[in-house]
């Protein structure tokens, strides 16, 4: 039976796919509960709504609590940086030793399976930025992590973290994306930062399909004679798919490679606030994605200011110094924002 979605739950719905604060997306869930047609043909998409509603709020409520009735470290992670990367792959490939050399975190790693138990955030600083990197149990047929698809749903991308001295490192990329295939979740070889990137991304008919933009590294690259040569006889096998670097959480080697790449691949563009008469912020830039506007810097800032606001000044490379722009104006990297409410 057709769902014969109002305008209203459609707004809700995409609300909820640009959200990743975990509180703005229960906010867009309960609203899209609130506003879907209620009946037959929509029972489905009704139970489905609600049990996200069930989980994520009580996964918050929990996470609110250090000593709360459910225990443990929290398995939503609230998105902080330019962008949420989640660190994927098999056992044994190595993320945690990575998340810990790029974040200076202090995750567990061992040389054995499944040491990694709950998700690890860090940050993984670049320029005057930083990416948020969690690091996430294995992914294997022999170790099911329940709650995965919802940590996800806060990422902007993932790096999927492979050992090509592994001889099963290809099964074992067919057995992760079959996993998450179950999830719903597909990890993508597009970035919205490529030149051949459409301006709008395909929208997916399931509210609940999560699209990851994915770079695979090919981590432990130390321990081979040809890393290059070996990661592209690994393309070639896998055939046409993932952008790839080869690196070593142990020597080091690629890993200043990827604060550019993740910088240039997700389409960052830093931007800066001043008050009137006073000289710009330098030290701590608002981070949005091309394409969004002056009204986005606005809501970073505050919810309520992009309601209020009126005009703004820039200076910067979308504009001319000290013009006036519209809540509207497309902002690019660098610019200088002087908001009007």
């Amino acid at each position: 039976m057709p769902a014969n979605l109002s305008p209203e739950y459609k707004a809700a719905e995409a609300a909820y796919r640009q959200a990743r604060d975990p509180r703005e997306r229960l906010e867009c869930l309960r609203e899209m509960l609130r506003t879907i047609p209620k009946h037959k043909g929509t029972e489905h998409l009704q139970a489905d709504i609600k049990a996200r509603i069930k989980d994520l709020g009580e996964e918050l409520e929990g996470g609110a609590h250090k000593a709360g009735a459910r225990g443990g470290p929290s398995l939503v992670v609230r998105p902080e940086g330019a962008a949420q990367v989640a660190l994927i792959g098999p056992p044994n490939a190595g993320k945690s030793s990575l998340h810990a050399r790029l974040t200076g975190s202090h995750a567990a790693v061992a040389d054995y399976p499944f040491t990694t138990q709950h998700p690890e955030p860090g940050m993984m600083p670049h320029e005057d930025i930083a990416f948020q990197l969690v690091d996430l149990p294995a992914v294997s047929p022999d170790h099911a992590v329940p709650w995965l698809a919802a940590t996800l749903q806060g990422a902007d991308a993932a790096i999927l973290v492979l050992d090509l001295a592994d001889p099963e490192c290809l099964e074992r990329v067919r057995a992760i994306a079959e996993i998450l295939a179950r999830k719903r979740v597909t990890l993508a070889a597009r970035w919205p930062g490529d030149a051949r990137a459409p301006a709008t991304q395909p929208v997916d008919d399931d509210p609940f399909a999560l699209r990851l933009p994915t770079l695979l590294a090919a981590n432990k690259c130390d321990r081979l004679a040809d890393p290059e040569g070996e990661l592209r006889a690994f393309l070639d096998l896998s055939g046409p798919g993932f952008p790839a670097m080869a690196v070593s959480a142990l020597t080091g080697r690629g890993l200043g490679e990827l604060g550019p790449w993740l910088f240039a691949h997700l389409g960052i563009v830093r931007v800066y606030t001043k008050a009137p008469g006073h000289a710009p912020d330098k030290s701590r830039p608002y981070a949005l994605r091309r394409g969004r506007t002056v009204a986005d810097v606005a809501r970073l800032i505050h919810r309520d200011l992009e309601h209020s606001l009126r005009y703004a000044r820039l200076w910067g490379k979308s504009g001319h110094d000290g013009q006036q722009v519209g809540p509207e104006h497309a902002v690019a990297d660098g610019d200088v924002v002087e908001l009007h409410a």
